[in-house]
C-alpha cells in the first residue's frame, strides 16, 4: 500500500523529480510522471527514449515518434525524457526493449506494476 501523499514520491522513497519539459510530459503535461485514477495507463515511469525503444513502440501500435501537431505533440527523438505507462515498461522489459529509468522521476505508484529490482537494472 503506498504511504500517504506517495504521488509526490518517487519509487525511492525521495521526492519526485521533474521527468522532461522539452517536451512537455507527464499526464499533466506538467513534466512530472504523476497518475490519477483517471489515467488508466498509469504514466508513471520516467525513461530515456532511444530509437531501439521507439521502434519497439511503433511496432507494438505506439508511434511515439511522428509529431501530432493536433495535441501539441512533436514526437519524441533518441535522448528525450518521457513519462511512460508502468504496463508498457513492463512488456518492453519483458521483451528484452526497455528504456532506461530515471528512478528519481519515477513515481512511487509503479512499484505496484514493476518491483524496484527490476527498475534499478535499469537506472539511466
Amino acid at each position: 500500500m503506498p504511504p500517504p501523499q506517495a504521488e509526490s514520491l518517487n519509487v525511492l522513497g525521495d521526492p519526485l523529480q521533474e521527468c522532461g519539459c522539452q517536451p512537455l510530459t507527464g499526464w499533466f503535461r506538467d513534466g512530472f510522471c504523476r497518475s490519477d485514477a483517471a489515467d488508466f495507463g498509469r504514466h508513471t515511469v520516467c525513461c530515456v527514449v532511444s530509437e531501439a525503444f521507439l521502434s519497439y513502440s511503433r511496432a507494438q501500435g505506439n508511434d511515439l515518434s511522428t509529431p501530432v501537431p493536433a495535441h501539441a505533440f512533436p514526437g519524441l527523438r533518441p535522448g528525450d525524457h518521457w513519462c511512460v505507462c508502468a504496463a508498457r515498461w513492463l512488456e518492453a522489459y519483458e521483451d528484452g526493449m526497455a528504456p532506461p529509468v530515471r528512478l528519481e522521476a519515477s513515481a512511487f505508484s509503479t512499484l505496484e506494476v514493476i518491483p524496484l529490482e527490476i527498475l534499478r537494472r535499469h537506472a539511466a
